[in-house]
């Protein structure tokens, strides 16, 4: 008689950031039955019912000060749990995955109350509170960069980078970009991750003149709450909300201009692609600036913080580097040391060592 198969929940929440690493991991489980946890109006229903079974609960995070609000949140956390446990012992499930994110609070609880084991991921070179706290919970803790082994608990604590989608590693993804640009060209790729950024956007716009007069080509993804977004008309030129194919994009951009999220300085580090780095300045404790810093250290990018950064300063900082292009090789090179690219079997290795142990 064949066993069954193993049941995984994954519970992954909110940003890109959360989940494609979380997509990555399920893709390298293909012998699991796995189900997903997330939370209604979320970027996880669109992106996981076409494959995966959807579960959702009413949980948020404790954004603000003591008060009535933060009580309305704990009920609303207690209740979540027992959703989680309902879910967990109807489904049979055998252990439980998350990306951190309040959404791991109830799942992580839920599942040690039953006795099943939990890995938790957390992409951040510094470690949200959720995870500091819960990770002492989980049988598990596995990080995006080595610097966050510091913050959090030795004896459970395994550096396996992060995972990304599987196109940012197929050899020539780049022929697959379907843009009207010269093959010559010079290509700066500008984007803000999901959430967009609009304040990078209005810096760009005003110095992409310059960019174009030295021949370059600007693909700038503005997100969708840029009112400033079709401002900006030139041949060289190219905006839109976002871009799908984004593997294809940064393999083929000579510079990237980028926030500094744990996903997005990621797949700039699988791609290769130099960038300048600008964190989110409101981002919680600051953990993009913390981010990026991984990388300018490496020597693959150039961090500006938002306060003190121009049109002029950027202006003039893109165009040094389209002035060399042999600089730009060498942060290419330095950029894919930054991460693994195996990095989704070797957290799908240490989730069945957990799991299956």
């Amino acid at each position: 008689m064949q066993d069954a198969p193993i049941r995984l929940l994954i519970a992954a929440s909110g940003t890109g950031g959360h989940l494609f690493p979380a997509i990555a991991l399920a893709e390298q489980l293909p012998d699991y039955q796995i189900e997903w946890l997330g939370v209604p109006n979320r970027l996880e229903t669109q992106l996981v019912p076409t494959q995966y079974k959807l579960n959702t609960i009413g949980v948020e995070g404790f954004q603000k000060g003591l008060g009535i609000s933060s009580l309305l949140t704990l009920g609303k956390l207690l209740g979540s749990i027992l959703q989680v446990r309902k879910i967990l012992k109807q489904g049979k499930f055998d252990g439980v995955f998350t990306t951190g994110g309040y959404i791991s609070g109830p799942a992580v609880i839920a599942a040690r109350s039953l006795g099943l084991p939990v890995i938790l991921h957390e992409s951040n070179a510094l470690p949200g509170k959720v995870t500091r706290f819960f990770g002492l919970l989980c049988n598990a803790v596995a990080v995006g960069f080595e610097a966050a082994a510091q913050y959090l608990p030795k004896n459970k604590t395994i550096y396996t980078s992060t995972p990304v989608r599987s196109a940012f590693l197929e050899p020539g993804i780049e022929a697959s970009l379907d843009l009207s640009i010269p093959a010559d060209a010079p290509v700066i790729v500008v984007f803000g991750g999901s959430q967009g950024a609009v304040s990078v956007n209005k810096l760009v716009r005003e110095s992409a003149p310059a960019w174009f007069d030295a021949g370059a080509y600007v693909v700038h993804l503005t997100g969708n709450q840029d009112p400033e977004a079709d401002n900006l008309v030139h041949p060289q030129y190219i905006s839109m909300p976002f871009y799908n194919n984004m593997a294809a994009l940064l393999r083929r951009a000579d510079l990237a201009i980028s926030r500094s999220g744990a996903g997005s300085v990621t797949e700039l580090a699988v791609c290769g692609t130099p960038a300048i780095l600008i964190p989110y300045p409101y981002a919680a404790e600051d953990h993009q600036t913390y981010n990026a810093q991984v990388y300018t250290t490496a020597g693959a990018g150039i961090l500006f913080q938002q306060k003190e950064l121009t049109a002029e300063k950027l202006q003039n900082q893109v165009l040094e580097l389209l002035k060399s292009p042999e600089e730009l090789q060498k942060m290419s090179d330095k950029a894919k040391t930054v991460a693994v690219p195996e990095s989704a079997e070797k957290l799908a290795q240490l989730v069945r060592e957990v799991v299956e142990r």
